[in-house]
């Protein structure tokens, strides 16, 4: 999980007051009476403090859906059915992600979590994002060089501003260097992870340790 030291640590007990988006009616009732369940939680129509944001059942959809996230102003967790949509779902603005077919009381929690600041992941749909690497292809890697090297210091401060979500043009201004410096040390640290998207740098980031919590 990472955080964005931007937002209050609230405590997990504190009531949450949760935004349901979904277009299945089905759906919308079963989460509702789940929510219901814990005091904790209040389903609100204004002033939501946490979106929980359905992507539907139509796969074909799904991506086109995504870009829906990027209009919300506060944190969503993001409902998928395919665990091929989550690093999609990570990349459009979603600070959690959970399977359609698991969610239950430990919703709860998720919520809690992304409104603090952290971004979540279902346990079933981490290994998206983290294929295991077969042996037969690691002196491979090793030769080529690729997702080998060590990061900077900068390249740390960059990537742990990368798993915030932050464009090269903010990261720039946040180390207070150009936008064309910022943009050599975002490509820097996804050749030295061996990643080919933002959001693949952030996950790389996370298993080597390189992010703080």
């Amino acid at each position: 999980m990472t955080r964005n030291p931007k937002l209050s640590m609230a405590a997990v007990s504190d009531p949450i007051k949760v935004a349901l988006l979904t277009d299945d009616p089905l759906l919308r009732t079963g989460l509702a009476s789940l929510l219901a369940q814990n005091s904790a939680i209040t389903v609100v129509d204004d002033g939501a403090e946490v979106a929980l944001w359905d992507a539907g059942v139509d796969a074909e959809k799904t991506l086109a859906r995504l870009s829906e996230l990027k209009s919300l102003d506060i944190p969503v967790v993001a409902v998928v059915g395919d665990a091929a949509h989550v690093a999609a779902a990570l990349a459009a603005g979603a600070r959690g992600v959970v399977l359609r077919d698991q969610v239950g009381p430990g919703i709860h929690a998720a919520l809690a979590a992304v409104r603090s600041g952290l971004t979540v992941i279902d346990t079933a749909l981490a290994s998206s994002l983290v294929p295991a690497t077969p042996v037969a292809n690691s002196n491979e890697h090793k030769s080529n060089g690729k997702g080998r090297g060590e990061l900077t210091e900068r390249e740390k401060q960059v990537v742990q501003l990368l798993s915030e979500g932050l464009s090269n043009k903010l990261i720039a201004d946040r180390l207070g260097i150009s936008d064309h410096t910022a943009k050599f040390h975002v490509n820097g640290v996804m050749m030295k992870l061996g990643a080919s998207t933002r959001t693949e740098a952030v996950v790389e980031a996370m298993r080597r340790g390189l992010i703080r919590l």
